[in-house]
């Protein structure tokens, strides 16, 4: 592996880490993010000519923390900041006295703070964890990248202007910010899911982390079961690079041991006497794996789920529970009323439903409208695929 991939994959795997120990360390969101980006950018400077160092992740930690307490320096403000300047040892001892056990989802619960709306704790929590750029958070809330900057500059600007605290919050506030950290790691997993597999393990561990911190919340099962049970089938959504659906993926592929976990995590989740999205959704992936899927079920709990969250993503995806149950006219009827020009799966989930109708021409101009909407590489393909059939 070269200098500059080395550099990439650090950077997409410890960006959160790094971004969350400063945090903690300066209290300042704006300060620690140009901080990590400036260590970054060192980095892949120095190391092509000096050399990987032994531990990149404390190498660029150490840049970043240098360089912050330099920007302080300058800014006159190091009296005010001195207590920074404790020794390494010391602050690494404070680190271990958490009740957080990563500094990672600490920086989530802190993102989540009330005073912040949930889609910009969301989307700033994306930003520091993920390292997601502003266009890769933009559509994964189906909104305008101009629209996401905005938002995530209004964010920091309420943070410096009110001083929300970066702290982990007492054990009786944790249930509150519980939402919008839950959105957190699943829009992660969701982005990860997508192509970025170290994202969609990264929110897979951090899942795994609120399963343990807090075992009693069923969403938390619910979440970490769902995660699980898309996860078990990524080896099958590819076949020599081409996307491959669910009914038509090998099940071989799939991972039983994962399988097993998600429907334990559900079983748990159940048990708890759990309704919420999560639950239902990892109910939802459960019976889609089982063959033949019971579609008169699934159909039952998209109506349920639709009813909880009000989306029409998820009427979307009820209606293709509609076409295996009742037949494609019905879910098609369900698809058009569906207010989601700009969203990608609405297109190409009509140009199927159109496709099984016989509306070839209606179908192809759809599968178009979807492809013109499609980034990732394999769906495009896909898509393309669909059009030259027609």
């Amino acid at each position: 592996m070269g200098t500059a991939e080395l550099i990439e994959q650090i950077f997409q795997e410890q960006w959160g880490r790094v971004l969350a120990h400063l945090v903690g360390f300066l209290g300042d969101f704006d300060l620690a993010e140009e901080a990590a980006q400036h260590a970054f950018a060192v980095a892949a400077e120095r190391w092509p000519r000096n050399g990987e160092p032994s531990n990149p992740t404390a190498w660029l930690i150490t840049a970043a923390r240098n360089h912050a307490i330099d920007r302080l320096r300058r800014a006159r403000t190091i009296q005010a900041k001195a207590h920074l300047l404790v020794e390494e040892e010391s602050v690494e001892e404070e680190m271990e006295d958490t009740r957080v056990p990563d500094e990672r989802l600490e920086l989530i619960f802190a993102c989540c703070h009330p005073a912040l709306a949930t889609e910009a704790q969301v989307a700033l929590t994306l930003r520091a964890l993920g390292g997601l750029t502003t266009e890769e958070i933009a559509r994964a809330f189906v909104v305008a990248p101009e629209t996401m900057k905005r938002r995530l500059s209004r964010a920091k600007t309420k943070i410096r202007a009110t001083a929300i605290p970066f702290a982990v919050p007492e054990d009786h506030l944790l249930p509150a910010r519980l939402d919008a950290v839950l959105a957190v790691v699943y829009l992660i997993f969701n982005e990860g899911y997508g192509g970025r597999f170290e994202l969609a393990a990264e929110a897979i561990r951090l899942g795994r982390m609120l399963a343990t911190l807090m075992p009693d919340e069923p969403e938390v099962q619910g979440l970490l079961a769902l995660m699980l049970l898309h996860h078990s089938r990524r080896d099958a959504r590819l076949r020599d690079g081409e996307l491959v659906l669910l009914a038509e993926q090998d099940e071989a592929l799939w991972d039983s041991e994962e399988i097993s976990q998600g429907r334990q995590a559900l079983d748990r989740a159940l048990a708890l006497y759990g309704r919420g999205s999560y639950v239902l959704q990892a109910a939802i992936a459960s019976l889609q794996l089982d063959r033949p899927p019971d579609w008169a079920q699934i159909e039952a709990l998209y109506a349920e789920l639709a009813r909880v969250t009000g989306s029409p993503i998820v009427e979307l995806n009820r209606a293709v529970a509609v076409a295996e149950h009742r037949g494609a006219q019905e879910a098609l009827d369900l698809v058009e009323r569906l207010d989601l020009d700009q969203y990608q799966y609405l297109h190409s989930t009509r140009a199927g439903l159109l496709q099984r109708l016989g509306r070839s021409a209606e179908a192809r101009a759809a599968y178009g409208r979807a492809l013109a909407l499609a980034r990732g590489e394999p769906e495009r393909r896909y898509l393309k695929k669909k059009i030259a059939e027609l």
